[in-house]
């Protein structure tokens, strides 16, 4: 008779998970919650936001077109049944709150963990030609992999606006997917 050395998952994940929504608080984060992770809505026409309305469009490894399309992302989160969604109203941050989220989960025995951030990397000026420099700590933002974070938000009781001119005070959010 052999023994099954595959960890066992804990029975009890909610305690384990509102830790995780505590940290991303200690981190920075100005809310965060444990979500459904089949209430991540993806849309094709995300990716076409990021291609005629960003600058960096194409320029970086965290950028479309090197991230995930919306339908390989949708594929991707079918394979989870949880997120932490954190929000933030500072921008900048969210890709090493999700990079460092997404590590504190995984060491706390969710393999699976992978986390999204908010916006362009900002970790190197301009990425190598080479390639990525932080393969280990760069994360692509929600928008990058087609995820609608307005949709995404709203269905999950966060506030989110427009923001008509700079004086808005504006609301960025990130995600690890987690299982």
């Amino acid at each position: 008779m052999t023994r099954d050395k595959t960890p066992k998952k804990q029975a009890d994940h909610g305690k384990t998970f509102k830790g995780f929504a505590r940290r991303a608080c200690e981190l920075g984060a100005d809310d965060a919650r444990i979500i459904p992770a089949l209430t991540v809505v993806t849309a094709p026409w995300v990716r076409m936001k990021c291609h005629f309305g960003c600058e960096l469009y194409g320029l970086g490894y965290c950028c479309p077109p090197q991230t995930p399309t919306p339908n390989e992302m949708r594929d991707v989160i079918a394979c989870y049944e949880h997120a932490l969604l954190f929000h933030c109203t500072k921008p900048g941050s969210l890709s090493r709150m999700a990079y460092e989220l997404e590590r504190e989960i995984f060491l706390n025995g969710f393999y699976k963990a992978i986390g999204l951030g908010s916006g362009p990397c900002r970790i190197c000026r301009k990425c190598s030609p080479k390639g990525c420099k932080h393969p280990d700590r760069a994360r692509p933002s929600m928008e990058a992999c087609g995820i609608d974070v307005f949709a995404t938000v709203r269905a999950n009781g966060f506030a989110i606006e427009v923001l008509r001119d700079e004086s808005c005070r504006g609301n960025y959010y990130g995600l690890v997917l987690i299982d």
